[in-house]
């Protein structure tokens, strides 16, 4: 095949995916802008209050998560900032706060893709939020019982507190989705060229006893690596073609997306809570841990479970 054939085929696949996802991000951000507007975030941040208590929190920290569960990471730092004007915080109580929205953020958009992808809603939502809520509570109870972390939070960016009007937003939205498109452009690029010339089966030869850990074939490793290291909207929108070609088995597409959906963009997103002052070693190292804990308890409860059962409730 010659390099024009597979320059239109790289961009035919990545237009592809791009529309696949505009699908789901167009209508669903327009519909967390009306929900902003209205101020139903803020109100789900009050009834969360309770939670963060339970995860020892402030209350005033479930504006903050409510905020990056329904838009992104960005959007509740800048709320957090805000807060930590006229407040003061731990390190303890960031690292916490830091680690509960990496689990449980973008909801709409990201829950979203995993259910086109294959996975049952109510488990993605139960997987992130429970996961959230129990991370929170371990580490509270870890920090509380060892002493760690107790001195006073300082942030390192601080980001400009905008109230952008609706034209402007829509301009930073069209901006995001051909960031989005290039973004996966390159790497439908990129997997063109490791498959061409061996390298991605040397990659996913390497990482089989990872693979094995979290209960998943080879051929999902690609995609999980991209969705792990970069983002779930990146990966979830290639597993979703990948799925629906009927290349990734049920369990695959199942496995993968619960590893991402607790564990993904582990550069962008650690940064930016690293960037308000939590600390690397747990919003990095101990979601990681985290994550494949839950995914070996996962594993051992699916194989308890029949086909059937498995089919009916946890796939699509």
């Amino acid at each position: 095949m010659s390099w024009t054939s597979e320059i239109k085929n790289v961009l035919k696949e990545a237009g592809s995916t791009t529309l696949i996802l505009l699908k789901i991000l167009i209508p669903v951000s327009i519909i967390v802008k009306i929900l902003a507007e209205f101020g139903l975030i803020e109100v789900i941040g009050e009834y969360l209050s309770p939670v963060m208590s339970f995860v020892g929190l402030p209350g005033e920290f479930g504006l903050v998560w409510a905020t990056a569960m329904f838009t992104n990471i960005y959007a509740g730092i800048v709320v957090f900032v805000n807060l930590s004007i006229t407040n003061v915080y731990s390190v303890a109580q960031v690292t916490i706060l830091g680690c509960m929205m990496l689990l449980a953020h973008a909801l709409p958009i990201e829950a979203r893709i995993a259910q086109k992808a294959g996975v049952r809603l109510w488990y993605v939502l139960f997987l992130r939020i429970g996961g959230a809520i129990l991370i929170g509570f371990i580490l509270s109870f870890i920090f509380t019982a060892f002493n760690l972390f107790q001195y006073e939070n300082k942030s390192i960016w601080q980001p400009a507190n905008s109230d952008p009007t609706l034209m402007i937003w829509v301009l930073d939205q069209i901006r995001f989705y051909l960031m989005i498109f290039c973004i996966i452009l390159s790497l439908v690029a990129l997997l063109t060229v490791l498959k061409k010339t061996g390298i991605l089966n040397r990659i996913t030869n390497f990482l089989k006893p990872a693979l094995r850990l979290s209960g998943m074939s080879k051929n999902a490793a690609p995609l999980t690596i991209i969705g792990t290291t970069l983002g779930l909207a990146y990966g979830g929108g290639l597993i979703i073609k990948e799925a629906k070609s009927g290349l990734l088995s049920k369990k695959d597409v199942f496995y993968s997306l619960s590893l991402m959906g607790m564990s993904h963009s582990l550069i962008e997103d650690t940064l930016l809570t690293v960037s308000i002052g939590a600390s690397i070693f747990f919003v990095l190292f101990g979601r990681v841990i985290f994550a494949f804990i839950i995914m070996i308890l996962l594993i051992k409860i699916v194989d308890h479970i029949s086909n059937k059962t498995f089919e009916k409730y946890l796939v699509n």
